[in-house]
């Protein structure tokens, strides 16, 4: 299939066939399928895992950059672009900040609603309008959680308290009673490791769509709030199974199974958080990021870029030389810096399956 045949109304089984036919050819067959957005910089937290608002980071990121935001018409030309291509089914809004403090985010939201496409929001919903966000059809809440005690939440929100915590608590309550999948996200490092079985628990108590542990990606200075050795054996060898035991009986979904696999590579050398050599990296054909100034990613790190808006549509940069010389390198396992702590691991854990076992389930 060319990439000027209709695509737009093929079940997903018959469009993860035409992607599977182009990671063949080494080349996409159709456009992406799922577009991640970043709206705005600026952030109402400062988690100590953070690569631009941590406290521990050597280099602060200066003021004029957290204070960009995506502007409206940008937003809505990348939008229409994106439903020209046809192959667009999916959303992601967040940022390199809060989403939710951007001041046309619910525009936003009803924008990529209105063309029918599944819509996923990254938020640490603090500054969340309640009703706004709940009549705002999101399919997915992805809350970053990070902890299950005012205490472990503090810690890792420097700054935050537990009026914070209860906040986030509430508003995660509004918006499953609103019929939203809320998933945690728990990112693991050294505040975070103790509470890890827990989390399962805490999942269930708040009616979890699903518990996403991770570990933390750590660079920049916040290396040192990584999870320490002891801990990562602990989670191994204890947590781990316990947690996994616990999710079944309550019946929590989780990815504790992959979670367990980053935890094997971090043993195996530190701050390494996926294996990537033994799955490969597939998001070039079905994947990309926009940042809030217009970079175009080919995957989630900010440090793989492949175009800009200020080029051109993204609909034309997809097919270009520079995108295509990207999926040639990392097609051969020329990987880059940061791979090594993927963001889209699960992901291309999913796609190497698919391409192993040729089938597009």
């Amino acid at each position: 299939m060319s990439r000027a045949d209709p695509i737009r109304d093929l079940p997903a089984r018959a469009l993860r066939a035409c992607v599977l036919q182009g990671i063949r050819a080494g080349r996409p067959e159709l456009g992406p399928t799922t577009v991640h957005i970043d709206i705005t910089n600026g952030c109402n937290a400062a988690c100590v895992t953070c690569w631009d608002h941590s406290p521990l980071l050597e280099t602060a990121r200066p003021g004029s950059w957290k204070r960009q935001r995506l502007p409206w018409e940008r937003f809505s030309a990348l939008v229409a672009d994106l439903d020209g291509m046809g192959s667009v089914r999916a959303v992601v809004i967040s940022g390199m900040g809060e989403p939710l403090t951007h001041p046309d985010v619910y525009r936003m939201l009803a924008a990529i609603k209105a063309r029918g496409w599944h819509l996923t929001l990254l938020s640490n919903l603090v500054a969340a309008e309640p009703e706004r966000l709940a009549d705002s059809g999101v399919d997915n809440l992805l809350v970053g959680v990070h902890g299950i005690t005012s205490q472990t939440y503090s810690a890792f929100h420097p700054g935050w308290t537990e009026r914070h915590f209860f906040t986030m608590c509430s508003l995660m309550r509004r918006m499953t009673r609103a019929g939203a999948r809320v998933r945690h996200v728990q990112v693991i490092n050294r505040d975070t490791a103790p509470e890890l079985v827990e989390m399962v628990r805490f999942g269930r108590i708040f009616q979890a769509d699903r518990v996403n542990f991770k570990l933390a990606s750590l660079a920049g200075g916040t290396e040192g709030c990584a999870a320490l050795p002891e801990q990562l054996e602990q989670l191994a060898q204890d947590s781990i199974p316990q947690a996994r035991a616990l999710a079944a009986q309550l019946g929590v979904p989780t990815n504790l199974a992959l979670f367990a696999d980053q935890v094997q590579a971090a043993l195996g050398q530190p701050l390494h958080t996926t294996p990537m050599a033994e799955v490969g990296c597939y998001m070039g054909h079905v994947y990309t990021r926009v940042t809030v100034q217009g970079e175009v990613l080919y995957c989630c790190n900010p440090a793989v870029q492949v175009g800009h808006l200020d080029l051109g549509p993204l609909s034309e940069q997809w097919w270009g030389p520079r995108w295509q010389a990207m999926r040639e390198q990392l097609a051969r396992g020329e990987f880059l810096d940061g791979c090594e702590r993927c963001g889209k691991f699960e992901q291309n854990r999913k796609w190497a399956e698919r391409v192993q076992t040729g089938s597009p389930t």
